[in-house]
């Protein structure tokens, strides 16, 4: 698959987002015959799921979650204790064309716009498998919380720090 970058396999890798914004992991993710709305497109409450699949693929599964896999590009989640829950508190989805139902895989770029107190702020790019065209910018703000107490918990200094690969 080729697209707007001209290059293929990417999937899972870091590297320069196709705006010139910096650095950002790019994934595929495959579109689902379910996805597809009455018109031929990916159904906009499907997006959701899409940008859940880049993230996890990008990033790794939350601590006390999934089975052991393949290790995620950036492991953001690393050193998160398994009593920490990883919240999404909003999404924000912009589109901006529709993405055509394919039966390749989206293009979906991630990375980190902000990193604060005990919140990240994921910013994805979802482009079409076949051309590159971007179809949907949105942003997630993930809070990271006590299971216990249901408080907020900070980002240490060397979570923060890893995180600046990707801004």
């Amino acid at each position: 698959m080729t697209g707007e970058t001209g290059e293929t396999g990417m999937t899972g890798t870091v590297g320069p987002r196709p705006d010139g914004g910096g650095p950002g992991v790019r994934v595929d993710v495959a579109l689902r015959w379910g996805d597809m709305d009455a018109y031929g497109h990916v159904n906009n409450v499907r997006i959701v799921s899409i940008l859940e699949e880049a993230r996890i693929q990008a990033f790794g599964v939350p601590a006390g979650t999934g089975a052991p896999g393949v290790p995620a590009p950036v492991s953001m989640l690393d050193g998160v204790p398994d009593t920490v829950q990883t919240l999404i508190a909003e999404h924000r989805i912009r589109y901006r064309r529709p993405l055509a139902y394919r039966n390749i895989p989206a293009q979906v770029w991630v990375w980190v716009a902000a990193a604060k107190g005990a919140s990240i702020e994921v910013a994805y790019s979802v482009r079409d498998g076949m051309d590159g065209t971007e179809c949907v910018t949105a942003t997630t703000t993930m809070v990271f919380v006590d299971s216990v107490t249901g408080r907020p918990v900070r980002l240490s200094e060397a979570q923060r720090e890893g995180l600046q690969n990707l801004r």
